[in-house]
């Protein structure tokens, strides 16, 4: 660190280099703007920045080393140096058989993770021959009906090789359960399943919508997943608390660190109240952000995002185990930042906002196919977005080295900023009596859409330039390759589920749903219940009827 005195003299140097350099060259060539600030926080940049910036920086307090307290600088003492970031493509082709053959092509292409998509009646607990599904099914994802359609997605793919994301929240109790049952038919041992299931309604109310009971229940099934994962599926992510729609629907960079965290103290708070040790299952929680075009300012908040997590969990819980302070995360590139418009753009887009995120030192990663602002990704734009990841692991020199950017007087001035600024709205959140209150009064969703309003103006002003939309714009363009979801793939999915409600045990499905319907109604874990349902071939949307009727369905705008 500098001294009081050589900082004096950098400033005063800085002064004279302004006054004698800058000032002069300002005069007669101007500058391109008055003031610059940072993507989305309205922080002025600075034109330049020295070690005046970070005066109060401490190394140990504030830095430290990978792999050791506060994990500024990363969670795991080698960084990629020990293993790449996983690949992690998301992926779900309308029906099982189609995703089986995308997952097995990306994994012939070198993807080393899964990610798994669900269509919205999947999402939202119905079965695809519901009347709710109607014009859905398998439009978002791959339509998952019963541990038949399970098993045939990953037929072939042996679940102790590889690492499974799913994208599930409202029913993602019941999607794991069917991903354990695939295990144990595979005669994989249940601590060999490693993966991560979304599970995180909290930011569904928020900004998706795909939420299906009250927010009590669905808590309890949080934590229920908590503590039956810690005893039989240790290695397996019980949640991936998410950021990424927080600030897809429009969020500053430090609002979705603040309402992710928040998210997060909330289910910490949840399963401490349920009964578990924090160091029970706060090592299995995991973070999912999103990775914007501000390269610094995306470094800046997953390292801040890092420090203020071990700060906070080590504030209010003192656990003994370090795991329980380390944020781990999952990062995809901004989907809401694709354009229609030159969609070759989007491939330097999604390519900056990677690197972005492996400077931030991520634990995996997906890229966007450049198409997917107006469709599925096709399987030429699905094998760029995963050779962009290649490249950027083994030529780019980025994973060489462990958070090269820190020290940078810029990238750790931002990083204090943003960790100030969410560390102010958590405290805000919880002088508002806490997320859920927050959630049920509005107040998050009405920050973050402000923000996406004046964003959306700036752009229709012209004051963000959109290359390809507002600016840099071409009369024609050629017509793209789409990729298109069958007509006829709802009605094979709607007989697929016929089938299996005419050849299954009646009275099995019957015995396990009315085991589950009781459990519900008690204080029992209900994994062990919904793994016997979905073994005994009860539907998705059966088994989300008996909990339906059990918890009731959340209304926006109801009391949480």
């Amino acid at each position: 660190m500098f001294d009081p005195e050589e900082l004096d003299r950098i400033r005063e140097a800085k002064a004279e280099w302004e006054d004698s350099e800058v000032q002069p060259t300002v005069d007669r060539f101007g500058e391109r703007e008055e003031t610059f600030t940072t993507d989305t926080e309205g922080h002025e940049v600075a034109r330049l920045y020295t070690p005046a910036d970070v005066a109060d920086l401490d190394y140990d307090e504030d830095l430290g080393f990978p792999g050791q307290e506060p994990y500024t600088r990363g969670v795991y003492s080698t960084g990629y140096r020990g293993r790449l970031w996983t690949m992690r493509q998301y992926a779900g082709m309308g029906t099982a058989r189609e995703t089986n053959e995308r997952f097995t092509y990306l994994l012939e292409q070198g993807q080393t993770g899964l990610s798994m998509a669900f269509d919205l009646p999947t999402q939202m607990g119905y079965d695809s021959d519901d009347a709710m599904a109607a014009g859905e099914v398998g439009k978002t994802g791959v339509a998952i009906d019963s541990l038949r359609d399970m098993e045939t997605v990953f037929d072939g793919i042996p679940l102790d090789e590889v690492s499974t994301s799913m994208t599930i929240n409202a029913p993602a109790a019941v999607l794991l359960a069917m991903y354990i049952a695939v295990g144990d038919r595979q005669g994989v041992d249940r601590e060999e399943l490693r993966g991560t299931i979304q599970n995180d309604v909290l930011k569904e109310y928020i900004a998706r919508n795909t939420f299906i009971y009250p927010p009590e229940p669905s808590m309890r099934l949080i934590t229920d997943i908590f503590e039956f994962c810690a005893a039989e599926v240790p290695n397996f992510n019980t949640i991936s608390i998410s950021g990424y729609h927080i600030r897809e629907a429009g969020s500053t960079a430090a609002q979705e660190i603040a309402f992710t965290l928040g998210n997060g103290l909330a289910y910490v708070e949840a399963a401490i109240d349920a009964g578990l040790a924090v160091d029970e299952f706060a090592p299995q929680l995991s973070f999912f952000f999103a990775s914007y075009n501000n390269i610094f300012e995306e470094v800046a908040k997953f390292r801040a995002a890092r420090r203020l997590w071990a700060s906070l969990i080590d504030e209010r819980y003192d656990p003994d185990d370090p795991k329980s302070k380390q944020l781990k995360f999952h990062t995809q590139t901004a989907g809401s930042t694709l354009t229609a418009q030159q969609i070759e753009n989007n491939v330097v887009r999604v390519a900056y906002q990677a690197l972005a995120a492996v400077l931030g030192g991520t634990q995996s990663l997906h890229t966007n196919g450049k198409d997917e602002a107006i469709g599925l990704p096709t399987e030429e734009s699905v094998r760029t977005a995963l050779r962009t990841q290649q490249i950027l692991a083994h030529e780019s020199g980025a994973a060489d080295t462990i958070d090269p950017l820190a020290g940078s007087y810029y990238v750790e001035s931002l990083t204090d900023d943003l960790e100030a600024d969410a560390r102010s709205l958590i405290e805000e959140v919880e002088d508002r009596g806490g997320m859920r209150k927050a959630i049920e009064s509005q107040w998050v969703q009405r920050q973050i859409q402000d923000v996406a309003f004046e964003r959306q103006q700036e752009q229709e002003a012209g004051d963000r330039i959109i290359v390809g939309v507002n600016e840099y714009e071409v009369e024609e363009e050629g017509e793209q390759d789409i990729e298109e979801v069958d007509e006829a793939l709802e009605e094979a999915q709607k007989d697929n589920v016929a089938a299996l409600r005419e050849n299954r045990d009646d009275e099995t499905v019957e015995t396990a749903l009315a085991a589950l319907d009781d459990a519900a109604r008690s204080d029992e874990n209900l994994m062990p219940f919904l793994i016997d349902a979905v073994k005994a071939e009860a539907t998705t949307g059966e088994i989300c009827d008996v909990l339906r009727e059990v918890f009731g369905e959340y209304q926006p705008g109801s009391s949480m």
